[in-house]
């Protein structure tokens, strides 16, 4: 048995053992990472439910209040900043508007067809709260690793991340 005992150290000795023919130790990151990250998701989507919301919510009141004053954007720019179809956008401001949340206007006089969502007040207050405890909760989950671990995974993360994000 290698010196890891987690779960997918585990898998990988069945798979050595079962096709000595294949070199499973990718599994060794990838399978970490997907597992990480389903633990990671737990953690957080813990947050955005206290405050009433689900992931996809959390995205785009997180993404209007980034923007900057006036707090609004495109629903095609929520889309593209959120990483999502215009169709699941579309219903994400349903709901938030339906909350009070956002509010959907026309882009100006000149275009009545052009339609941009905003924040409100009580959005801007909700995603503040909301993204203080997100923050905490992030450094809370960070503060397992040494400090220069953490430097030396941010920065690999980041390069492999570049090499499968579109610019």
């Amino acid at each position: 048995m290698t010196e890891n005992t987690d779960r997918v150290a585990r898998i990988q000795e069945e798979w050595r053992r079962e096709r000595p023919d294949l070199d499973v130790s990718p599994q060794g990151v990838i399978g970490r990472l997907h597992r990480l990250a389903g633990a990671l998701t737990a953690e957080l989507v813990a947050v955005y439910e206290r405050h009433g919301l689900g992931e996809g919510e959390f995205d785009v009141l997180a993404t209007l209040r980034r923007s900057g004053p006036p707090f609004e954007r495109a629903p095609g720019e929520l889309a593209e900043h959120t990483m999502v179809t215009t169709g699941a956008m579309s219903k994400r401001i349903d709901r938030l508007e339906a909350a009070g949340l956002v509010r959907r206007r026309a882009a100006g006089p000149a275009d009545g067809r052009r339609r941009v969502v905003s924040l409100t007040p009580a959005g801007r207050e909700l995603i503040d709260a909301a993204f203080s405890e997100h923050m905490a909760n992030e450094a809370r989950l960070v503060a397992e690793l040494d400090p220069a671990d953490r430097a030396d995974l941010e920065r690999i993360l980041g390069r492999w991340l570049a090499h499968h994000e579109h610019p």
